[in-house]
């Protein structure tokens, strides 16, 4: 990739991420690339094809793959915590307002699979380790389908919120809220 089209290419995700895909226009684009927008149309066929270039590219996303939470202990609180923890450390607000730019429906066809890639690595790492830690006799049985799926929301929930509206809803702090989030969790497979 030569240098002007990922000055292009970083323009238009920036701009997604601060307006959304519907409101950025292949203009304000080349403004901010520093490009005349026929440059822009020489290097790419149209808005869309920028974006999904974008999407593509590793430091357009999240880094949330299952090797982020593989550093487990075997405990429940410190484990649970590092799951959250590692999410939330990556789930910036600038990559959940992307996320969201990036639902538009002119792109959710080809964007949906790569947003879902984040749930679905803590999911599937979750569950496996849920399963790990009930084979060793730490956990009751339980449907770790759901469980998994009640952490991941509330820590979702947590960078989500963060990112709309930062500390005008609320004043918790992230360690705060992991701590107190995996104890009410952890009650919660005790009773």
């Amino acid at each position: 990739m030569d240098e002007t089209s990922q000055k292009i290419i970083d323009a238009a995700m920036t701009l997604v991420r601060d307006k959304g895909y519907v409101a950025t226009t292949t203009k304000e684009i080349a403004k901010v690339a520093g490009v005349n927008e026929c440059t822009l149309f020489r290097k790419f066929k149209n808005k869309k094809d920028i974006v999904l270039q974008g999407v593509n590219q590793a430091g357009w996303r999240a880094n949330v793959t299952p090797e982020i939470f593989e550093n487990v202990q075997w405990s429940l609180q410190a484990d649970i915590e590092m799951f959250m923890r590692a999410y939330m450390d990556r789930m910036t607000p600038d990559f959940v307002n992307l996320s969201i730019g990036l639902r538009a429906p002119q792109l959710y066809e080809e964007t949906s699979s790569l947003i879902m890639k984040v749930p679905q690595a803590f999911l599937s790492s979750f569950i496996e380790y849920l399963n790990k830690m009930y084979e060793m006799g730490k956990i009751p049985e339980a449907n770790f389908d759901a469980l998994a799926m009640t952490v991941f929301s509330s820590t979702f929930g947590y960078a989500f919120l963060s990112a709309s509206f930062g500390k005008e809803l609320f004043k918790v702090d992230k360690e705060e809220y992991i701590k107190n989030s995996v104890q009410m969790f952890i009650k919660g497979l005790e009773l």
